[in-house]
């Protein structure tokens, strides 16, 4: 089939490249236009066009695809002249007007990182670690004009680990659903593709904002760690130290089993004990070990290093600091 594919970020990188590599043919890419970024403010094409360009395929980057504007009515006679016969979607980041939706035989196909109708939304790998899951996947489906609620074409299932960000997680399904795109596209070609309503009550995974990625010591260790992992590495979980925001990157759970527990004093949720190896704060429940932070102006350290620098500043002799230090 002629395929216009649609897609941005990075994430959606490995469906392009599997898409040109099958038999298919990637006849333009649809992507956001290029965007500063960096200290220096520079303009920088979209991960997708660094790649179609590679490859020497044509590139389209309206700002937006509404009808009456110069770039909307721009882009309704370049995809009229092209054709195709189906537009598969990962990331894209623009609303698709109505009237474009049948611009192709086969429609938009949307590549989403959740197992629909669970978590319908911007942030759905995000959502499916904070929530404790253990299955989630990647789906495709028909785009139609309301929220990730077209007919499903094709799942895949990925196993959430224990230690799995929201990075690490979104790698894997990037790769396991361009994979399922392409079967997708194919099976549409041969027509032994039938979409089908999507079933059950859904959830939804609503864009993160950074308040969204504060932490929250009030609640038990086990929703801590989601929660840093969940937002990790973007926009990164933080918290407040003074009048310092600090990014949290890694923590440890700890269990009653552990030696370690025992050595510690009871914390409030919050509360810090650094000693010099180890940085602990507080929950609801049972204390976490804080593994790796970043303060401001910074990079990403050591938890214990930075602990040190803590009890060099109290003046502490044996960098043992409890009962005063709190994030909040």
């Amino acid at each position: 089939m002629k395929l216009v594919f649609a897609g941005t970020p990075e994430p959606a990188v490995p469906t392009l490249k599997a898409l040109i590599a099958s038999g298919h043919e990637v006849i333009a890419v649809l992507t956001r236009p290029d965007a500063r970024k960096g200290r220096g403010r520079k303009m920088v094409p979209s991960p997708v066009k660094e790649v179609a360009l590679e490859h020497g395929i044509e590139v389209l980057t309206p700002s937006t695809l509404k009808a009456g504007t110069e770039d909307g009515d721009a882009i309704r006679a370049r995809l009229a002249e092209l054709a195709p016969d189906a537009i598969p979607v990962v990331a894209y980041g623009n609303l698709v007007p109505k009237d474009l939706l049948d611009v192709a035989q086969h429609g938009w196909v949307n590549l989403h990182f959740s197992l629909l109708p669970a978590w319908r939304g911007a942030a759905p790998v995000q959502a499916a670690i904070n929530a404790g899951d253990d299955i989630t996947g990647a789906t495709t489906f028909q785009i139609e004009e309301g929220l990730d609620t077209g007919p499903l074409l094709g799942t895949t299932t990925e196993t959430i680990q224990t230690v799995d960000t929201a990075g690490a997680l979104l790698e894997r399904l990037s790769h396991s659903g361009a994979q399922l795109m392409v079967a997708t596209m194919d099976g549409l070609e041969s027509g032994t593709l039938v979409a089908q309503p999507q079933q059950g009550e859904p959830t939804y995974a609503p864009k993160i904002s950074t308040e969204d990625a504060r932490v929250s010591w009030t609640q038990p260790d086990f929703a801590v760690g989601r929660h840093i992992r969940a937002h990790s590495p973007f926009p990164g979980a933080w918290t407040m130290h003074g009048e310092d925001r600090i990014k949290i990157g890694k923590v440890s759970p700890l269990h009653a089993a552990a030696q370690e527990l025992g050595e510690l004093p009871h914390l409030e949720p919050g509360q810090l004990h650094i000693t010099k190896k180890a940085v602990y704060i507080g929950t609801a429940s049972t204390p976490v070990r804080i593994d790796e932070l970043q303060p401001v102006g910074k990079k990403m350290m050591n938890a214990a290093d930075w602990g040190r620098g803590q009890g060099a500043k109290n003046n502490s002799e044996d960098n043992d600091i409890d009962g005063e230090v709190f994030f909040a």
